[in-house]
């Protein structure tokens, strides 16, 4: 039964939980039969824009705000850079730089995590080329030899890259081994299953396609529950001093 006027949604100073009944959907600039549900940005206090593009058969994503990172959460999507072009299904990514002109247009009707930003240049460092892969393709670590822990590490850890964007897989009953408190921002997408998040000194139940943005230096932790495993995207700024 629905009670009208609750959402498990909750915004606080350090962090943002969103979950799917409180989205709203909008055109960006450029988008062709396409529309956006903005998780963060800006206007929220956040370095970087992420959004989920739900994108309609044919239809394209406008140019992109800086560097793009383009996650395949359903259907495909094929990635046109010059003369080169490249599915990107459920499980697939691609990293677009900024000084590069590409195109992405939906294959069938897809769903893809979207993440945008700024390139902070380091001197001597060379900004990095386009990247497309596969998570499937990507070697799978134990985090803190915890097996039941996964974590799939999207970027390479070059000096090159500004951000990163992992997956953390947990076998039902995982958990972080500790309360993270640390310099790096934080956008998480739950791709599936579900558990309990603590953000700063709130508990949430969350699931798969909730949405949670955590400030620089917001207590968090993560224990995962239900009888399947748990995975969520997530992307931290990386490789640079911490911004004001």
């Amino acid at each position: 039964m629905k009670h009208p006027g609750h959402t498990r949604s909750a915004f606080k100073q350090d962090h943002l939980l969103q979950t799917p009944d409180t989205f709203v959907r909008m055109q960006l600039p450029g988008m062709l039969r396409a529309t956006a549900v903005i998780h963060c940005g800006a206007a929220l206090g956040a370095k970087f824009t992420q959004y989920t593009a739900e994108v309609e058969d044919g239809g394209i994503l406008g140019a992109p705000g800086g560097q793009r990172f383009v996650y395949g959460i359903e259907g495909t999507a094929v990635i046109e850079i010059g003369s080169t072009q490249y599915d990107v299904g459920p499980g697939s990514f691609a990293y677009l730089p900024a000084n590069r002109e590409h195109r992405v247009t939906a294959k069938t009707q897809a769903r893809l995590a979207v993440i945008e930003k700024q390139y902070i240049a380091v001197a001597g460092v060379a900004s990095p080329e386009p990247l497309v892969g596969s998570e499937a393709s990507t070697p799978s670590q134990a985090l803190m030899g915890d097996e039941a822990l996964q974590v799939r590490s999207l970027l390479p850890s070059e000096m090159a890259f500004d951000f990163a964007v992992n997956t953390m897989t947990y076998l039902p009953g995982a958990s972080l081994s500790m309360v993270e408190i640390h310099v790096m921002e934080h956008g998480l997408l739950m791709l599936q299953g579900e558990g309990i998040y603590r953000l700063g000194e709130s508990w949430y139940p969350v699931q798969a396609g909730d949405f949670i943005w955590m400030r620089a230096f917001c207590p968090q932790w993560f224990g995962a529950l239900g009888k399947t495993p748990t995975k969520y995207l997530i992307y931290k700024d990386w490789n640079r001093p911490a911004q004001e």
